[in-house]
């Protein structure tokens, strides 16, 4: 799990608030230097912050993919549009010449725009190769860490917004931890107020 996890201990009756080891690298990674600090082999651990690192690379990358394709696509209508003979005294479809071609460059531009992240996805496998098969995994465990901490979305109001929904702004382990502060506060909140 990403976050501490508490245990009853019941022959004490005590709870331990227990922190696991994810975000660490196991034992055996581990090995001691001569100060006697442990070291770990860092090439051969896919960790978080790794994963948090890849996730922000791919959102870069697919965002200037999009950024392209938006630009390569209203061009291309552009040259399209500016080619076509239109008479200002008529209308199409009820409207202004000039709207309808406007509209069809945007339009354009945002199919474009959407277009984006598959050529992105498709360039950030092509360069994480090596990291793809732990980068999934991880993307894996990562959402169903989300699934399951998220709150119930029906209980939020103007005063209590619900906090990041899909996990999207998650960028590091403490924001995750963030995260999970701020849930639980909504759904404290929600408690009280209901």
């Amino acid at each position: 799990m990403l976050s501490s996890m508490l245990v009853a201990n019941k022959s004490s009756g005590r709870i331990i608030c227990r922190q696991l080891s994810v975000f660490r690298p196991r034992l055996s990674d581990q090995k001691l230097n001569t100060n006697g600090q442990t070291e770990t082999n860092s090439k051969d651990v896919f960790t978080w912050t790794d994963f948090f690192q890849l996730r922000k690379h791919e959102r870069r990358i697919n965002l200037g993919s999009s950024v392209v394709t938006a630009l390569l696509t209203s061009n291309a209508s552009w040259a399209y549009l500016s080619t076509m003979e239109i008479d200002p005294m008529q209308t199409i479809m009820g409207f202004d010449p000039l709207v309808v071609v406007s509209a069809g460059l945007l339009a354009s531009g945002a199919f474009g725009y959407l277009l984006g992240p598959i050529f992105g996805t498709t360039i950030f496998k092509m360069r994480q190769k090596s990291n793809l098969a732990d980068y999934n995994k991880k993307t894996k465990e990562f959402l169903k860490h989300v699934i399951e901490n998220r709150v119930d979305s029906s209980s939020q109001s103007f005063s209590n917004p619900v906090p990041d929904y899909y996990g999207e702004k998650i960028g590091s382990v403490g924001e995750y931890r963030q995260w999970l502060r701020d849930c639980h506060a909504f759904r404290r909140k929600a408690r009280e107020f209901l």
